[in-house]
């Protein structure tokens, strides 16, 4: 069967994948699609907001990790193009709702328009007839996988074209912030909240930011990594010593931050309760029987005084 248009296609604007991103146009413009032509979501103060979860995302670009699309979604907020806030009243409610910041600039087709012309000439012999242009036929092998199989090898057209005197782009690409930039700046806000919760004077320094770095470039956000810098400390900060583990590189580990990430959802599912006496406050049956039998004493392994 053919692989094209079988379905209703995705569709993005070139412009707009040359402002935002390829990824990111790809998302926002389905993000555009449920706000413009369905009635899904509700509508706050006049803005009219979204959701799906991660899995129903995911079934809609499947040719995506789960990583690849928080990745995508964070970088959509970051640019400033895509609002996400929690809109329930609920504390237990986390769901995302999102919306289109449809006043940024970065959405202008004027402003991206001359931008691009600014930036692109015409390449040489681009109005050639057709013909002219002699292309010998591919002898790579038919691509017979399916998309979501796991491919190694890259496949090559033969061409009698003369490529050699190629140096750079004719037309370049809009610039876009450099991705290590970016983890950086999102470590930073993680590690100040960490200073604001812990009172603590964590000093921006690799050693500080290397594992906040590293769970980010995973495709963890700033809102789980803060969520489990607010559940630790609720649960750690008034034992004397536990408390000296509210650190960046016990916290954000690479062997125990997904485990203290299922227990802060957890928590803030069941209304962030207080820990009193070493206790949870809240008796809540699904809360409770998720750390009823957890033992808060244990140091995590790798550290002095940790259990062997």
């Amino acid at each position: 069967m053919s692989l094209l248009m079988p379905s209703r296609p995705i569709v993005i604007n070139p412009d707009l994948a040359y402002s935002i991103g390829l990824n990111e146009a790809i998302a926002l413009q389905q993000v555009n699609y449920w706000l413009k032509e369905t009635t899904s979501g509700l509508e706050r103060d006049g803005v009219r907001w979204i959701y799906n979860t991660n899995e129903q995302w995911l079934e809609q670009f499947p040719f995506w990790s789960e990583s690849t699309l928080k990745r995508t979604f964070t970088r959509l907020k970051n640019l400033g193009v895509l609002k996400v806030e929690q809109l329930n009243k609920s504390q237990r409610d986390m769901t995302n709702y999102y919306t289109i910041n449809y006043e940024s600039e970065l959405l202008d087709e004027v402003k991206v328009t001359k931008s691009k012309s600014s930036k692109c000439t015409l390449p040489s012999g681009q109005n050639e007839p057709m013909e002219e242009v002699k292309v010998e036929r591919s002898n790579g092998s038919k691509r017979t996988a399916l998309i979501r199989s796991k491919c190694t090898d890259v496949l090559t057209e033969n061409t009698t074209e003369n490529t050699t005197d190629i140096k750079k782009p004719i037309c370049p690409v809009a610039s876009q912030p450099d991705g290590d930039v970016l983890i950086t700046d999102q470590a930073k806000q993680v590690l100040n909240h960490l200073n604001q919760v812990t009172s603590s004077r964590y000093q921006v320094s690799t050693t500080s930011l290397q594992n906040i770095r590293a769970r980010i470039g995973e495709g963890y956000t700033v809102e789980e990594l803060s969520l489990v810098v607010d559940y630790c400390n609720a649960k750690w900060s008034e034992d004397l010593t536990m408390s000296a583990y509210l650190r960046p590189q016990t916290l954000f580990q690479p062997t125990k931050f997904p485990g203290y990430l299922k227990s802060a959802n957890s928590w803030a599912k069941a209304g962030r309760p207080p820990r009193i006496n070493g206790e949870w406050a809240r008796e809540d049956g699904v809360f409770r029987s998720s750390f009823q039998n957890t033992d808060y004493s244990k140091v995590p392994n790798g550290f002095r005084g940790a259990n062997s």
